[in-house]
């Protein structure tokens, strides 16, 4: 995959902070409503300015792991964050 990126020290991301649930509402899908919504919108974006990847802390994918969403690819040389290509993305919402 670095390969086909540009050579430049760093490349543009969306950086998804924080997702949380009500506790109320835990434990009935809404995190993964919820992280759809927030990778539909972050593709959107990346239509109007250059993002290539959403990259998320690793503590937030504990919770993700009946939604397949352990697809993220995690950093080489940075333990506790993962990615998410622009491409595959686009492909869940095709």
């Amino acid at each position: 995959m670095a390969r086909k990126l540009p050579r430049y020290p760093v490349v543009p991301a969306t950086l998804l902070g924080r997702l949380a649930v009500d506790k109320r509402l835990r434990g009935k899908g809404m995190g993964e409503h919820l992280l759809m919504d927030a990778l539909h919108r972050a593709l959107v974006a990346s239509r109007e300015v250059a993002s290539l990847a959403v990259i998320v802390t690793r503590r937030m994918t504990a919770r993700w792991r009946s939604t397949g969403a352990m697809n993220f690819i995690p950093f080489a040389d940075q333990a506790n964050r993962l990615f998410l290509p622009m491409g595959t993305i686009e492909r869940l919402f095709a």
